[in-house]
């Protein structure tokens, strides 16, 4: 069989897997989930307002997903033969939490509030994992007077956390059964309600109010919660049945390939990063296997964070730290490959070899090292989505370590597959491009455009990381002071010189895929 032949054949087989993997992840994501908004990282807060002449009541809903119920219940030994005792036990102390959040006033005064009898459930989550389900009624007497009071409630409870904040007020009602189900075209920016200011008069009507809030965008890291959901249920199902095991892994690849394809900035800068740095095909699989191994360690990093400090991470916070690191990477060698590509548009940067002659043109290396862009890919994918760490909670639960990891590394490939085959397909594009004479005048400028593409997408990320972190730096104005000193960098005068021992006396242009270092 010739080599060519064979490698049609294997291909094709590649492909048919890939699109079987797919198919089964897409079917996957239409399955019926109770998915939470913004993901398993969540808690979500519902305040039921109903107010009458002589108070105001309220009843106060938590529904705490499974990433958050299990470090709870980790934190607090809420297991075994003592868990219902534990778990009142969280209950009451959970509405000390609340009540210290809860604020509630009529015309500028603070009502003291009361706490009924708090209740407290474990219900069932992805793949196994026990959500948290807790509810308390509180109540406020009202001051004696006649005619209008402001009445002004509001929830500060959890504030830094990401998911569903609602305040209703009686007779409204609200669209999740006191967050029992969400709508679906609400999971991904749901709302965020924080408070109310009513206005009543002598007989308790309400006659105007104003809402505090808006609907939350999903931040980094937090989508596909469906598809998440779904693999998890699929791991739950165990080993026994080896072609439900098949199914799993082929679901975890497409699962893996579909949130490569979501929005974000690390695709972008991933393909623009190989063709600064002119990849081959060779180059794209040690890339591809760079991601894999990235994000799988990711995922057992933050994993093993929840098992041994569980009530000092905040796991979504993480991920702002994690895109200003990228982004700082991506902004450094964008200004580094800026800065090479003005020097030697100015005859600054020369290069002098010393063995057998001279080289008469610039030979135009590539703006980036192809080691340079393996770092900065690596390190842009290893946060873990949140498909990925529940699969792996998941696996802790059920004593299926093993498996677990198998399946995240499965996720993990068919990420790093669809990654890497957009970022070679585009480096293909450009070789072709470059050997078209008409593009001349497009190729030469080939250099600054990845380079430039680079240094905007890693300021985009240094500010969107500095923004959602806990420094809450506004990110425009960090974005366009990385710009600055991007520009400035690359604009200021310098000059390399280096030394080598080969020669050549060639006009060709390199071949764009040639990889260099």
């Amino acid at each position: 069989m010739h080599m060519t032949t064979w490698w049609r054949r294997t291909s094709a087989r590649w492909f048919a897997l890939g699109a079987l993997s797919v198919l089964i992840a897409v079917a996957a994501s239409a399955m019926p989930a109770n998915a939470h908004p913004l993901g398993n990282f969540t808690i979500n807060h519902l305040t039921k307002v109903r107010i009458t002449a002589s108070g105001v009541y309220l009843k106060y809903v938590l529904d705490i997903a499974e990433i958050p119920t299990f470090q709870i219940m980790r934190e607090r030994g809420i297991d075994g033969a003592a868990r219902d005792a534990m778990l009142r036990r969280w209950a009451s102390d959970e509405t000390a939490v609340v009540t210290q959040g809860l604020h509630v006033s009529a015309d500028g005064a603070a009502l003291h509030v009361l706490s009924d009898l708090p209740r407290a459930q474990t219900r069932p989550g992805a793949g196994g994992l026990p959500t948290l389900y807790w509810v308390d009624e509180f109540h406020a007497a009202l001051p004696r007077a006649n005619g209008q009071h402001t009445i002004e409630v509001r929830d500060d409870v959890n504030a830094e956390r990401i998911g569903w904040r609602d305040v209703v007020v009686a007779p409204d009602g609200e669209p999740t059964n006191e967050l029992r189900s969400y709508p679906p075209a609400l999971i991904g920016s749901p709302r965020h309600i924080a408070g109310v200011r009513l206005t009543i008069d002598s007989s308790a009507r309400v006659i105007a109010r104003e809402v505090m809030g808006a609907a939350e965008s999903a931040p980094a890291g937090s989508t596909s919660q469906v598809r998440s959901n779904a693999l998890s249920e699929m791991l739950a199902k165990g080993v026994s049945n080896p072609w439900i095991v098949i199914a799993t892994l082929l679901m975890a690849i497409g699962l893996g390939a579909l949130h490569a394809l979501e929005p974000g900035h690390g695709k972008t800068l991933l393909a623009v990063s190989l063709v600064g740095a002119r990849a081959s095909a060779a180059q794209a699989l040690i890339l591809a296997g760079g991601l894999t191994f990235a994000h799988t360690a990711g995922v057992l990093g933050l994993g093993l964070l929840l098992l041994a400090a569980a009530q000092w991470i905040v796991p979504e916070n993480v991920y702002p730290w994690i895109t200003l690191g990228s982004g700082t990477l991506a902004a450094i060698l964008g200004a580094l490959a800026l800065a090479r590509y003005v020097r030697r548009r100015r005859g600054e940067d020369h290069a002098h070899d010393g063995a057998h002659g001279h080289r008469h043109v610039p030979e135009g290396p590539a703006p980036l090292s192809f080691p340079g862009v393996v770092l900065m890919a690596m390190s842009g994918n290893i946060a873990p989505c949140p498909a990925a760490l529940v699969v792996l909670l998941a696996a802790l639960t059920l004593h299926q370590v093993g498996y677990g990891l198998l399946v995240i590394v499965a996720f993990s490939i068919g990420l790093a597959a669809v990654l890497t085959g957009l970022g070679v397909a585009l480096v293909r594009g450009a070789a072709w491009l470059s050997n078209q004479p008409r593009f001349d005048a497009v190729v030469a400028y080939g250099p600054l455009v990845s380079a430039g593409v680079i240094a905007i997408v890693g300021a985009l990320m240094v500010g969107q990381g500095a923004g959602a972190s806990m420094l809450h730096m506004p990110s425009a104005g960090v974005t366009a002071l990385v710009l600055v000193a991007i520009a400035g960098y690359a604009l200021a005068p310098g000059h390399s010189h280096a030394h080598g021992h080969s020669h050549a006396h060639g006009h060709a242009r390199p071949a764009l895929d040639r990889g260099t270092s």
